[in-house]
């Protein structure tokens, strides 16, 4: 009887990516799945039948046979040219993460009971992200028992191997025409229990504490930095290795400043007759410094002055960003009755000619209502 072309068997095109074929097969690996049909053959058969699929397809050497030569390049006796159908860890591929550990176990070394890796978000204000610092945290964390020195079990004794799965620390079992390989329960994976616990720890070899920890932060960090101490996450069980502490900084807004990259941003208000007469002003610096900016006569609100150098460090680099400062003018407001009078002399005295801005707008406009007109 002739074998469905490998692509219908998947209800994939020929030209279907490897993550397309995986999830194909993953779905249909799900519906005929033995255990889900326990006693159906049929099921069992095209269980058998997308596994042969995925494994010829999911390989490019594979595929790439297959596309110029059909069945015939894995013919006598189901191998040629090198290839050997491997059903179990077609399975596997897809499915150690819903199933338990297939053939040779999950990916990580699940069952040596590393200590989890912690994470810890800590807040730091724009002028330390700029200087850097010594901080201190606190985590809430697990550490190894003082009483049994992580062991797990009492003065004296000592942990055994496990009656269940013989020190292993896995169980095989077979189920339909593959082996499957799981945690074992009774020791969750350690191939060793203890008979006599230890009463401070309850056998786990670890109890709860708050730990107290030096972070250096470093000048220049943004918000987002991760930084990584080793060996400070959750101690291991029973004496396994600890896991990591991530600690996530985030930088706080600031009050005057924005920051983009190593570049600081400032928007200054800046007196109207300061920008049309032009003067100084003096602004503050993420260093605690004061930057004295030249504000030039006719100075348009937006402009932008660059302090080069004035801006945050770069980390782990000599380098600092630049400072700009962008100039907002301000309208007067609470004239009293002789400020409003000398304004009013001042625009008497042509002063619409000396917004060229404004003129120009109001000349398009102007053009434009006529243009509707005609």
């Amino acid at each position: 009887m002739a074998k469905d072309d490998y692509y219908q068997t998947l209800g994939v095109d020929r030209q279907a990516g490897k993550d397309d074929i995986k999830k194909a097969y993953r779905q249909l690996a799900m519906k005929y799945h033995p255990d889900r049909n326990p006693g159906d053959k049929q099921a069992e058969q095209k269980f058998k039948d997308v596994s042969e699929a995925y494994e010829v397809l999911k390989d490019d050497e594979k595929r790439a046979a297959y596309n110029r030569l059909g069945h015939a390049a894995f013919q006598q006796g189901g191998q040629q040219g090198g290839f050997d159908f491997n059903f179990t860890s077609s399975f596997a591929d897809v499915f150690d993460d819903l199933f338990g550990e297939f053939t040779g176990g999950r990916r990580g070394g699940g069952g040596s009971g590393r200590g989890t890796d912690l994470r810890y978000k800590f807040e730091v204000s724009l002028e330390e992200a700029y200087s850097g610092k010594q901080a201190t945290i606190r985590v809430p964390t697990s550490v190894a028992c003082e009483s049994c020195n992580g062991s797990g079990a009492a003065a004296g004794a000592g942990p055994t191997a496990c009656p269940t799965c013989g020190g292993a620390g896995k169980i095989r079992s077979t189920q339909g025409f593959f082996t499957v390989e799981r945690t074992c329960a009774a020791c969750r994976g350690a191939g060793k229990v203890i008979k006599n616990p230890c009463k401070e720890c309850g056998g786990n070899g670890r109890v709860r504490r708050e730990k107290t920890l030096s972070v250096n932060i470093p000048a220049g960090v943004e918000d987002g930095t991760r930084i990584r101490l080793a060996g400070e996450g959750e101690a291991g069980m029973r004496g396994a290795p600890p896991g990591d502490l991530y600690v996530f900084l985030e930088v706080k807004a600031h009050r005057i400043f924005q920051r983009d990259g190593a570049n600081i941003y400032c928007r200054v208000p800046i007196p109207m007759t300061t920008a049309a007469l032009g003067g100084n002003i003096e602004v503050p610096a993420i260093d605690g410094s004061r930057a004295r900016v030249s504000i030039p006569a006719g100075t348009q609100s937006g402009h932008q002055f660059r302090l080069k150098g004035k801006g945050m460090k770069v980390m782990r680099s000599a380098g600092r960003g630049d400072m700009y400062i962008q100039a907002l003018v301000e309208t007067p407001a609470n004239l009293s009755k002789q400020q409003q009078e000398i304004l009013r002399q001042f625009e008497n005295a042509g002063g619409k000619q000396t917004s060229p801005e404004s003129e120009g707008f109001f000349s398009k406009v102007k053009e434009l209502w006529e243009d509707l007109r005609e």
